[in-house]
């Protein structure tokens, strides 16, 4: 039983990191930039929000398959093989969750007041300190949920996984996956304790986040406040 529930976490912790870093980048970017066919790149990223998750799963084994274009590619040059491996369902967990990640980051990112940031800048503060210490603690509440929603989502992942990285016991067997194989094999009683686990870790991870930042949106809004009254002085 502790194979799809090891495998679950590392699996959805590794790609919340993948689709925090990607999320922030491009949520930033899209937050504060406008050209032309903005709205057709940010519906092709929505997008996997929406699409099933066979149809999410047949592409990427389109892609990543033996005689995908990628696929293909990295068997040939790297001898490496993505399709039916742990990092096929990381993958796949990445891009069904990134969505959610998006939505919320870019909402934070545009309700952060730009003045702020361009009174930093008028004060020579680089980018990257703007970003670290006046945007992203003022937008955290907003990253947060989405990195709460983005874990959940990919910790429950199954239709994607199953189609790209298969149900290979002890290698691709995520918690989803063992309850489905649990049910269609009539092993209640391991089907209820997976469906238990599952629940309670998102249900802990949603409890303890949530009231973290609570705590740390109130230390670093305090913070943001003193720095400002210091530059005033």
């Amino acid at each position: 039983m502790m194979d799809p529930i090891t495998l679950s976490l590392k699996v959805a912790v590794i790609a919340v990191c993948i689709v925090f870093v990607f999320g922030l980048a491009i949520a930033r970017f899209m937050a504060r930039r406008d050209f032309m066919g903005k709205n057709l790149v940010e519906s092709i990223i929505i997008l996997p929000m929406v699409l099933p998750p066979t149809v999410l799963g047949y592409a990427l084994l389109i892609l990543l398959g033996k005689r995908g274009f990628i696929g293909e590619l990295l068997m040939e040059q790297f001898g490496i093989q993505v399709v039916f491996t742990w990092w096929a369902a990381v993958l796949a967990s990445a891009i069904v969750s990134f969505p959610l990640m998006y939505q919320s980051a870019k909402a934070a990112f545009a309700s952060v007041d730009i003045f702020l940031e361009q009174a930093a800048r008028t004060l020579g503060t680089g980018e990257i300190r703007i970003f670290l210490t006046i945007t992203l603690p003022l937008a955290w509440p907003g990253v947060l949920a989405g990195l709460l929603l983005a874990f959940a989502r990919a910790l429950g992942e199954f239709g994607a996984t199953l189609m790209v990285a298969g149900n290979i016991p002890g290698k691709t067997q995520t918690i989803p996956i063992a309850i489905y194989s649990a049910v269609e094999s009539g092993d209640d009683e391991l089907a209820k304790a997976l469906v238990l686990t599952i629940t309670l870790i998102s249900f802990a991870a949603l409890f303890f986040l949530n009231r973290w930042s609570k705590k740390k949106s109130e230390v670093w809004r305090r913070g943001g406040a003193a720095h400002a009254d210091s530059r005033n002085i």
